[in-house]
Protein backbone atom coordinates (compact mmCIF):
# COMPACT_ATOMS: atom_id res chain seq x y z
CA UNK A 1 0.00 0.00 0.00
CA UNK A 2 1.23 3.71 -0.97
CA UNK A 3 1.07 6.84 1.39
CA UNK A 4 -0.56 9.41 0.53
CA UNK A 5 3.36 10.90 -0.37
CA UNK A 6 3.98 8.20 -2.85
CA UNK A 7 0.58 8.98 -4.74
CA UNK A 8 1.52 12.81 -4.38
CA UNK A 9 5.24 11.98 -5.96
CA UNK A 10 3.84 10.19 -8.73
CA UNK A 11 1.19 12.63 -9.80
CA UNK A 12 4.25 15.55 -9.85
CA UNK A 13 5.93 13.48 -11.74
CA UNK A 14 2.83 12.19 -14.56
CA UNK A 15 1.06 15.70 -14.27
CA UNK A 16 2.83 17.92 -13.02
CA UNK A 17 0.40 18.63 -9.75
CA UNK A 18 -0.07 16.30 -6.31
CA UNK A 19 -3.44 16.87 -6.29
CA UNK A 20 -3.38 15.91 -2.22
CA UNK A 21 -6.92 16.67 -2.49
CA UNK A 22 -7.50 13.52 -4.71
CA UNK A 23 -5.57 10.91 -2.88
CA UNK A 24 -6.93 12.13 1.01
CA UNK A 25 -10.12 12.08 -0.75
CA UNK A 26 -9.77 8.41 -2.08
CA UNK A 27 -7.79 6.86 1.41
CA UNK A 28 -10.97 9.05 3.66
CA UNK A 29 -11.93 5.78 4.87
CA UNK A 30 -8.35 4.17 5.84
CA UNK A 31 -7.59 3.70 9.51
CA UNK A 32 -4.37 5.69 9.70
CA UNK A 33 -3.95 3.62 12.88
CA UNK A 34 -4.62 0.48 11.43
CA UNK A 35 -4.21 0.92 7.67
CA UNK A 36 -6.33 -1.85 6.06
CA UNK A 37 -6.66 -2.23 2.37
CA UNK A 38 -10.40 -2.91 2.47
CA UNK A 39 -10.75 0.90 2.70
CA UNK A 40 -10.22 0.67 -0.94
CA UNK A 41 -13.68 -0.77 -1.48
CA UNK A 42 -15.39 2.92 -1.19
CA UNK A 43 -13.87 4.53 -3.81
CA UNK A 44 -10.84 2.61 -5.48
CA UNK A 45 -12.65 1.67 -8.45
CA UNK A 46 -14.03 3.02 -11.86
CA UNK A 47 -16.98 4.60 -9.88
CA UNK A 48 -14.57 6.43 -7.61
CA UNK A 49 -13.00 7.52 -11.00
CA UNK A 50 -15.70 9.09 -12.29
CA UNK A 51 -16.61 10.73 -8.57
CA UNK A 52 -13.43 12.00 -8.21
CA UNK A 53 -14.20 13.78 -11.90
CA UNK A 54 -17.26 15.38 -10.67
CA UNK A 55 -15.73 16.72 -7.49
CA UNK A 56 -12.14 17.19 -9.04
CA UNK A 57 -12.44 17.79 -12.84
CA UNK A 58 -10.74 15.69 -15.43
CA UNK A 59 -7.29 16.18 -13.93
CA UNK A 60 -8.49 14.87 -11.00
CA UNK A 61 -9.84 11.80 -11.86
CA UNK A 62 -6.44 11.20 -13.95
CA UNK A 63 -4.81 11.41 -10.33
CA UNK A 64 -7.40 9.27 -9.09
CA UNK A 65 -6.72 6.33 -12.16
CA UNK A 66 -2.76 6.52 -11.26
CA UNK A 67 -3.58 6.51 -7.36
CA UNK A 68 -6.03 3.41 -7.71
CA UNK A 69 -3.71 1.80 -10.24
CA UNK A 70 -0.61 2.02 -7.61
CA UNK A 71 -2.93 0.39 -5.03
CA UNK A 72 -4.66 -2.06 -6.66
CA UNK A 73 -2.71 -2.88 -9.93
CA UNK A 74 -5.73 -1.79 -12.42
CA UNK A 75 -8.45 0.21 -11.72
CA UNK A 76 -11.17 -2.53 -11.31
CA UNK A 77 -15.43 -1.89 -10.77
CA UNK A 78 -16.69 -2.19 -7.49
CA UNK A 79 -18.32 -5.38 -7.48
CA UNK A 80 -14.26 -6.81 -7.84
CA UNK A 81 -13.27 -5.12 -5.04
CA UNK A 82 -16.03 -6.00 -2.74
CA UNK A 83 -15.83 -9.83 -3.78
CA UNK A 84 -11.71 -9.39 -3.17
CA UNK A 85 -12.43 -7.57 0.07
CA UNK A 86 -15.48 -8.92 1.39
CA UNK A 87 -15.43 -12.39 0.41
CA UNK A 88 -18.26 -14.71 2.00
CA UNK A 89 -17.06 -16.18 5.37
CA UNK A 90 -18.71 -19.66 4.40
CA UNK A 91 -19.73 -21.23 1.09
CA UNK A 92 -23.25 -20.74 2.24
CA UNK A 93 -23.45 -17.35 2.98
CA UNK A 94 -24.92 -14.83 1.34
CA UNK A 95 -21.79 -11.80 1.29
CA UNK A 96 -21.51 -8.98 4.17
CA UNK A 97 -23.50 -6.42 3.30
CA UNK A 98 -22.48 -3.23 1.15
CA UNK A 99 -22.51 -0.87 3.59
CA UNK A 100 -22.46 2.16 0.93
Amino acid sequence: MAWINEHCEDCLNELGKEYREVHEWLDEFCDSKRPQAKHRIHRHHEEGVEEARKLFGDEGAKAAEIHIKKDEGCVPEKKDLVRKYRPYKRSNEAPWQWDS
